[in-house]
């Protein structure tokens, strides 16, 4: 039977183990009225990833940051490019939803329908039960105006990479020794997996489509104690060992790099914007289908932030 659950069982729980002096509110006080209230109490729900569990998995869940419910449509933010500012906020309309059923109906734009069940935990938690497909995601509920946009650039750097064709190298400080990244202009990182980039010492200048890239390698990105905007990103060139820098990111566009052995500061701009199942009629912009890249269950170690 597919209903709205607003834990019921766990206040019957509570009463039956609690001391003899129980005082057990309505359950409208603390929560709300109806699947409708709940799914729009707040502007956006971040899909919490980590959290996901199941045997099986839905592409438009998969690469969903946020998913909002706004009379019958919804919207999501796909990419981390433009999180914060596209559809003012709440991204992209991928289709519409449904809760006079008594469960959450979504028609996707590509994916198609599916029914949820869903499970308020908290007054800004609730869960997404796919029975069907056997898989479960986690949503936090956020108002706009304390949705920390920025900290998600931070929280998923590895998709954000993924997220142009190409960056290329635009700035390269006075300051710091002379060293083989120096020649390295390009960099890439792929959406197949979480670990591989390429490398294109190709001119300044060059278009993306002509990129000769002459390196593959693998990449690592470390969380930094004691540090929220910040990663330490390696790359493992097999020819001359492996380069580790400071990686922040400055706008949507471009991230700085400080190379940590020589004290050398990049700066490299996103090339070929990839936006993830878009709908606008501007045929010229690059789009991708939701297959294209999945979230993972990234797990990063930590590392401590050099001296310089």
């Amino acid at each position: 039977m597919k209903t709205l659950k607003l834990l019921f069982a766990t206040l019957i729980l509570g009463a039956l183990v609690s001391s003899c002096s129980v005082s057990v509110h309505n359950i409208e006080d603390e929560y709300y009225a109806s699947l409708e209230d709940v799914v729009t109490a707040y502007d956006l729900w971040y899909v919490d990833y980590h959290k996901t569990s199941g045997n099986s998995q839905l592409e438009f869940m998969n690469i969903a940051f946020t998913l909002s419910f706004q009379n019958g449509r919804v919207y999501a933010n796909n990419n981390i490019v433009g999180i914060g500012s596209t559809g003012n906020g709440y991204g992209i309309q991928v289709g519409y939803y449904d809760t006079y059923k008594g469960f959450l109906e979504i028609d996707h734009q590509i994916d198609g329908y599916v029914d949820f069940d869903v499970i308020q935990i908290s007054s800004d938690r609730i869960k997404l039960i796919d029975n069907y497909n056997n898989v479960t995601y986690y949503l936090e509920g956020y108002y706009k105006n304390n949705f920390d946009f920025d900290q998600v650039f931070y929280d998923n750097i590895e998709y954000f990479l993924q997220e142009y064709e190409a960056w290329g190298k635009t700035y390269t400080s006075d300051e710091g020794d002379l060293n083989e990244f120096d020649n390295e202009n390009y960099l890439a990182f792929t959406p197949e997996n979480n670990t591989t980039f390429y490398s294109s010492q190709d001119q300044v200048g060059t278009n993306i489509d002509n990129l000769l890239w002459d390196y593959e390698g693998e990449y690592i990105v470390y969380d930094v104690n004691g540090y929220d905007n910040l990663k330490i990103l390696t790359l493992n060139y097999d020819s001359y060992g492996t380069e580790e820098f400071e990686l922040s990111v400055i706008n949507d566009g471009r991230i700085k790099l400080y190379h940590n052995a020589s004290g050398t500061t990049y700066k490299f701009d996103g090339l070929g914007y990839i936006q993830l199942m878009k709908t606008s009629a501007n045929k010229s912009e690059k789009s991708v289908s939701n297959q294209y890249r999945k979230r993972t269950k990234i797990i990063r170690e930590t590392k401590d932030r050099q001296k310089h």
